[in-house]
Formats: structure tokens, sequence, C-alpha cells
């Protein structure tokens, strides 16, 4: 071989790199996501099969449902995956998002210390028993972060009429941080608090925790899949974007998620249509 042509042959060798790695980094996504799907472990059993499938790699960054919310509409993503659904329905009219799917659902539970100080244990009426915690002046650790779970929550309250943040720093405390934060806080100062209960099943310091609150039909905890509107951000991967959408509100995708359990118990149920 000539020096000419071993320089030929080089340069086609780099050439060929290099557009295999545009090739890779293309067949990647970011999905914004709540981080209840991720603390659970969720992910962990769920992306390793679409990207055996698919050869998609999927970067998701977990954060709260407000916050990746807020992430998707500055065009930080190519898959919002949240548990808020009028504010998902939101980013789709406001042109963020090409389409809501409704994906699978849970529960919120209250958990809180075996003594119970307000005597909730047990309850099946969500209103009733904040109302309870409220008026005897147990300590509730609220996360306070606009993520779905306080979304929800902070909609639970208002439905009984009392305004929580009232007791702001008393028996109301806000934590500002994501869901095991959270429930550490609860665990340290023997407060109630409100998971859902993904979260609360994956959650190692449990103490002498248990569920207080549960069964009642306001506790319902639905997750929906969104694609990233292209037309909005050019920066997004709308091929492989759409592919994992499809995927997870598919037969296979759903049938995953059925099939992850922890410590033997189901955490989320597919229910895409």
């Amino acid at each position: 071989m000539t020096f000419k042509t071993r320089i030929l042959a080089t340069t086609a060798l780099v050439a060929g790199i290099a557009a295999s790695g545009v090739a890779a980094q293309e067949q990647s996504i970011i999905v914004q996501s709540t981080t209840s799907t991720a603390n659970s472990g969720l992910y962990d059993h769920l992306l390793p099969v679409f990207t055996q499938e698919t050869g998609i790699a999927v970067n998701v960054v977990a954060v709260g449902t407000g916050q990746a919310i807020k992430n998707a509409a500055n065009c930080d993503g190519d898959v919002l995956l949240v548990h808020a659904k009028s504010a998902e329905e939101k980013f789709v009219s406001d042109g963020f998002g090409v389409e809501r799917f409704d994906l699978m659902y849970n529960d919120f539970v209250i958990v809180g210390p075996d003594e119970d100080p307000a005597g909730v244990g047990g309850m099946q009426d969500v209103q009733a028993s904040l109302e309870k915690i409220a008026s005897s002046g147990a300590v509730f650790a609220s996360r306070g972060d606009d993520s779905g779970t306080h979304k929800k929550e902070m909609s639970l309250w208002a439905s009984t009429g009392v305004d929580p943040t009232s007791g702001s720093g008393a028996w109301y405390r806000e934590t500002g941080s994501g869901m095991g934060a959270t429930l550490n806080v609860a665990v340290g100062m023997d407060a109630y608090a409100m998971t859902d209960r993904a979260t609360w099943i994956s959650f190692e310091n449990k103490s002498d925790f248990e569920i207080q609150v549960e069964g009642d039909e306001d506790l319902f905890n639905q997750y929906g899949v969104i694609l990233v509107n292209p037309a909005k951000c050019e920066n997004v991967n709308a091929e492989a974007g759409q592919a994992f959408v499809d995927w997870v509100i598919s037969d296979a995708g759903q049938t995953a998620i059925a099939s992850y359990q922890l410590n033997g118990q189901q955490l989320f149920f597919p229910n895409a249509d």
C-alpha cells in the first residue's frame, strides 16, 4: 500500500467512524420524567428491554413533574413522562407536546408513625383524614416543590377548605425536596406525608412508619407520556422519541410495566388504550 493509499484509507476510516458516531448519537433520547418512576426502579426494568428491541438509548432526567414540564417546554428533552394530567393537557394545548397518552396508574397513600397522633389510621376518606391532621396539629411533611405529588396534595387540601400553608413552619413543613428526601424528613420528625405507593414500597428507611390512609378514589394517580413537539423544538429527536412513546403504550411495553414488581408487589398498572 502506497503512502497516498494509506492516507485515503485512513481518511475513509475516520469518516466512517464519524458517521457511525452521528448515527449512534441520533439513536438516543432524553426523557423528562417524574421522580417516582425512576426511584421505584421501573426504568431499570423497562429501558434495557426497549433499547434491546430498538437500539435507542434512553437518558432519563428525573425531577418533580412541574420541573420536568418546564424542562420539556424549554426544549430540553424529547419525551415527557409525568403524573399531573391537567398540566400535561395544558402542555399539549400550548403546543409544546404532540399528543398525550394515558400510560399507567397506581395510587397515593398517606403514611405516618405507628403511634398515629392524629388518629387517622385505617381511614379511607382522604379529605376527612387531612382535616383531622390539621385540627390535631400533628406534623405533616409536604414536598412543596410543584411536583405531581405536591399538586395532588394541594388539590386535596383545597377540597377540604383547609389552607395548610397557614400552618407553614409550625405543623405544616414544606421540604422543597423530592419524595425520598421528604419521606426521610417525615420519618425524622414523626410527621405524616403523602406519597405515591411505588415510592413507598421502594423506600428503605420506613422505621416504624406505615400506611395510615389509603383506598379513596381521590388518591388515584395517573401517569401520561407525551412526545415533545418538534415544531416547537427543532432539536427534538422526533422519530426515536415517537418510537419510545409507541413502545411504552404497545402491548409489549404495557406487559413490561405490568411485570415489574418489588417485594412481591406490582408497582404500576398499565392502562394505555
